[in-house]
């Protein structure tokens, strides 16, 4: 369905995407992993031909995005991140415009609000203006405007940004209902459990590079031990920081915030006495001790040194 050759985007002369390739099956769910500023955004906008490549292609069911946008554009949908609606409109009468801007005849358009706000579960409130709407609502209804012609491929970034855990909820089964219905879906978050959730394949990107793809399971055998030691103390100093570093087991330590570590280590045994140790012995107080199994996050932390969420 998606095939992504060598693509760099530049912008003055620094390479914000640095040649990414893969591939996105017929049918598949495929997750793009990532923190604020990784570059997710700036990829899905050379994906549906909103931002053009410096170098590389981008083919949708074969075609080139390059040479054929128009064709492209009738495959997929997207959900921006912001939101893209009218506030003064009702949620029914955006549906029909973005439904005729992707080509729908009327009455097709109006059939098709009808299924999409069932759909989103707001057929209740289809004529309120947008403006009414909790910002939950308004990401159903922003989905929904990319749903209105059928795509054969749906782009989503960041759709669940800043809303209530209901409506959240409701988009992660509605999103995993057209995926089991056939829909290709693309889904970008930097929240690790949508991503674990929803996706069969999962790219991590950071700074515009790939730096890891493959199912679950194939990219967390990458992690080695994989064990995070989450630490929380009082008045850290630098000395003390500089000697966690030097515990045998401990292989690599992320300050995320004031008093609040990561460390990465090989046995949990052997570190967790030496921590508890240390810090008596420089007087650091400690507030918090958790052992956090390998996930996502962790091989995140492990490939880049920083947290998933930074």
């Amino acid at each position: 369905m998606l095939k992504v050759q060598n693509v760099t985007k530049k912008y003055d002369k620094k390479k914000v995407i640095q040649d990414i390739s893969f591939h996105v099956r017929k049918g598949e769910a495929f997750g793009l992993l990532g923190p604020n500023g990784a570059g997710k955004s700036t990829l899905i906008g050379m994906l549906c031909g909103l931002l053009p490549y410096d170098q590389g292609d981008v083919e949708v069911g074969g075609v080139s995005v390059r040479k054929n946008l128009l064709m492209i554009k009738k495959k997929i949908g997207v959900v921006p991140q912001d939101i893209a609606l009218y506030p003064t409109m009702s949620a029914h009468d955006n549906l029909i415009f973005w439904g005729r801007m992707y080509g729908l005849k009327k009455i097709e358009a109006k059939k098709r609000a009808a299924e999409v706000l069932k759909m989103v579960g707001l057929s209740e409130r289809a004529k309120e203006r947008i403006e009414t709407y909790s910002g939950g609502m308004k990401r159903r209804i922003n989905i929904g405007a990319a749903l209105m012609h059928e795509p054969e491929l749906l782009i989503m970034d960041e759709p669940t940004v800043g809303i209530d855990p209901q409506s959240r909820n409701h988009i992660l089964e509605t999103v995993k209902k057209l995926n089991q219905a056939g829909m290709t879906i693309i889904y970008t978050s930097h929240y690790m459990e949508e991503v674990e959730y929803l996706c069969e394949k999962i790219a991590i990107i950071d700074n515009g590079e790939l730096i890891v793809i493959g199912t679950k399971m194939e990219i967390l055998n990458r992690l080695a031990g994989g064990t995070v030691l989450k630490l929380k103390v009082e008045n850290a100093t630098d000395q003390y920081i500089e000697a966690l570093k030097t515990i045998p087991g401990v292989e690599k330590l992320v300050l995320i915030e004031e008093g609040d570590l990561d460390l990465m280590i090989t046995d949990r045994q052997q570190v967790l006495g030496k921590v508890v140790s240390l810090s008596v012995a420089q007087e650091i107080p400690i507030l918090s001790i958790h052992i956090q199994e390998p996930n996502l996050e962790t091989l995140f932390l492990q490939l880049t040194g920083r947290s998933l969420r930074d």
